[in-house]
């Protein structure tokens, strides 16, 4: 990731190869994203094209003050935005699930007993990349802003600071939706799977 910059510096003065070679490095996870963001792949294949022509567009405007993965989810984000706002998808978990959030939070958004790791409660590997798999095809059930963190922190890894940047929101903010997220996404695996923490 420490070349983004110098490709970038390449693309601003025209060099095709170098967006050949940042589309190859982001387009898996900007696709994943924009399909946490809209839930459909159809959709987040447009999302993610409209994003690459914004770039493209838009690469002589960048003047580095963010990381460009960071200036680049936040375009995505803002499409996939724009995209759920014409096509109006819902998504939201069952309602049921929403009484057992104060089961697991205190008024302060932190968890009154915190889970145990997922990896330290599954033996076998196999079946722990199952349930990782089976909880991200979940993602699009939860409400927007939560799945778009759970996705961004879990999934992409990107670090609380740079999700606070690209969704415009404040640090506790963030921490009580990762949170919350999290919780509705283990109550639906739990559900599918016929347990119940």
């Amino acid at each position: 990731m420490d070349d983004d910059a110098e490709l970038v510096r390449r693309m601003q003065t025209g060099d095709d190869a170098a967006f050949v070679l940042l589309v190859r490095r982001y387009q898996r996870g900007l696709l994943c994203l924009a399909e946490s963001v809209v839930g459909s792949r159809a959709v987040a294949e447009e999302v993610t094209q409209d994003t690459w022509i914004a770039v493209v567009r838009g690469i002589e405007k960048f003047e580095g003050r963010s990381s460009f993965k960071t200036w680049l989810y936040r375009v995505l984000i803002n499409r996939a935005h724009s995209t759920m706002t014409r096509e109006r998808r819902a998504g939201y978990p069952d309602e049921h699930l929403e009484e057992h959030l104060d089961e697991h939070f205190g008024h302060d958004g932190h968890w009154c007993s915190p889970p145990v790791a997922w990896s330290d409660e599954v033996d076998d590997a196999i079946v722990a990349a199952q349930i990782a798999q089976r909880a991200i095809a979940l993602l699009r059930r939860l409400p927007e802003a939560q799945r778009q963190i759970v996705y961004l922190h879990d999934v992409e890894r990107v670090s609380a600071h740079d999700i606070e940047g690209m969704l415009g929101i404040t640090d506790g903010n963030q921490r009580v939706l990762l949170h919350r997220g999290r919780t509705r996404l283990r109550a639906l695996l739990g559900a599918e799977m016929g347990t119940h923490r």
